[in-house]
């Protein structure tokens, strides 16, 4: 069998300051997979096949320039990634798919971006209302969270040295803690350094295990911070790759508004799927 026989699957990789994903074009909506979860499950296997975070398709909207269908690495849907709009957002500008500034469809709400260079400025829709200090317990410990739904649920905690937590293990305890259930939540561990500056590392939802990198981890980490009257706007944040992401937001009496968030995002390869890649 030659190559031109084959079934194969177009696809893009991306890094949005480490967060990597798998993007497809399926505007003509020809990607004909029967269990998408166990798809995306099979393709974001690391070592074994492509490896990824997560997986974006990108279809025809009515209401916006695309929307997309975003599967994180276990296969289950997400409503946002803040990380994964920005390179989808890149991939869009560059496939002729959408302009310069351009919005997509979500699970959340419509978002907005803008492109510039390798560089992406996301709009993100307004984040439910904060709730401070909410205290759970685990093996003992008391733990004081902040919780916010920045597109996806997170529960925040403070802490003094980022390098002495056991994100993973703690993480994976707040994700499965009783008081999120049945959803579940990502968890953010985040450090003030100044007003104008944080570093953040993130459990993730859906990956289950800490990310290099979370946008939306990283929004409400800054919320948070704020609510606490931490920190004022703009914010750089540090994240666990290295890279820096920096978060705008209005406030807007209790709550915020006009959300932002900016980073760089690289392409790493185009390449096709092989069926073995998958099964």
């Amino acid at each position: 069998m030659n190559v031109d026989e084959l079934r194969l699957i177009s696809f893009w990789k991306m890094s949005g300051s480490g967060n990597d994903f798998i993007i497809i074009d399926n505007r003509g909506l020809s990607l004909q997979i029967v269990d998408l979860p166990e798809f995306v499950r099979r393709v974001c296997r690391r070592k074994i096949s492509v490896g990824a975070d997560g997986l974006f398709l990108i279809e025809p909207s009515r209401v916006a320039d695309f929307k997309w269908r975003f599967f994180n690495s276990d296969g289950s849907v997400a409503e946002m990634c803040g990380n994964g709009a920005r390179c989808v957002a890149r991939f869009a500008y560059l496939n002729g798919i959408a302009g310069r500034i351009m919005s997509f469809e979500t699970l959340a709400g419509i978002v907005s971006a803008e492109v510039i260079g390798d560089h992406v400025k996301v709009k993100l829709t307004d984040p439910s209302p904060l709730e401070a200090r909410r205290k759970i317990m685990l093996d003992g410990r008391e733990f004081d969270l902040d919780c916010i739904d920045t597109g996806v649920p997170h529960a925040v905690c403070f802490v003094e040295a980022l390098d002495r937590c056991s994100v993973t293990q703690q993480g994976r305890e707040i994700r499965r803690h009783e008081f999120f259930q049945p959803r579940g939540t990502n968890a953010d561990f985040a450090c003030v350094l100044g007003r104008q500056l944080m570093k953040v590392r993130t459990y993730e939802r859906g990956v289950e295990d800490e990310t290099l990198a979370c946008g939306t981890g990283v929004v409400a980490s800054v919320l948070a911070a704020a609510g606490r009257n931490l920190v004022d706007s703009p914010v750089d944040v540090t994240v666990q790759s290295g890279e820096t992401l920096r978060v705008y937001f209005s406030r807007r009496g209790d709550g915020f508004e006009e959300i932002y968030l900016e980073g760089n995002t690289k392409m790493v390869y185009q390449g096709l799927l092989f069926e073995e890649a998958y099964q």
